[in-house]
């Protein structure tokens, strides 16, 4: 069953509460990479299972480049981006906002936070959309990277 389909059958507070069921699971494992929607981030709970033995990474994608992706599809898989009038566009450029404005700040608290804006201004490209998986890829372990040695810091100053 797609997303949008949980969501019209049983809601979005079902949709969550499964969501955080499969995190509880996978925070036990290990090697693993798992990818969440944007809304896993609103339960203080989801945290603490992607944090047990992972690293989170916040994958920081321009809502420009966003709402053009979402656009070029349409929101029928995107349950949240509904509730807007306008153009494909406009409508999920609008709602991308207001979820960013009430997830912000639980975004923020990822373990390292990959912009592909930066990357983008790094490689010279004028687009995000013009990055390329291995280059984002790449950008991530980085931020990885420079996570652990922060971490591996604190270790040794608490010492």
């Amino acid at each position: 069953m797609s997303v949008a389909e949980i969501f019209k059958l049983h809601g979005e507070s079902f949709f969550r509460k499964k969501e955080t069921e499969v995190l509880q699971r996978l925070s036990s494992k290990k090697k693993l990479v798992v990818s969440t929607g944007g809304g896993a981030v609103v339960r203080d709970v989801n945290w603490d299972y992607m944090q047990k033995k992972g690293i989170v990474v916040w994958l920081d994608v321009p809502l420009e480049a966003l709402a053009q992706r979402i656009a070029a599809v349409g929101t029928h898989s995107r349950p949240l981006l509904h509730y807007e009038d306008g153009d494909p566009y406009t409508k999920a450029l609008k709602r991308l906002s207001y979820l960013l404005e009430q997830r912000g700040k639980n975004y923020a608290k990822a373990n390292a936070r990959v912009s592909l804006e930066e990357i983008a201004g790094k490689l010279g490209y004028r687009d995000v959309s013009d990055l390329t998986p291995t280059e984002i890829a790449i950008e991530a372990l980085e931020q990885i990277e420079v996570y652990l040695k922060e971490e591996d810091g604190m270790a040794i100053a608490g010492l």
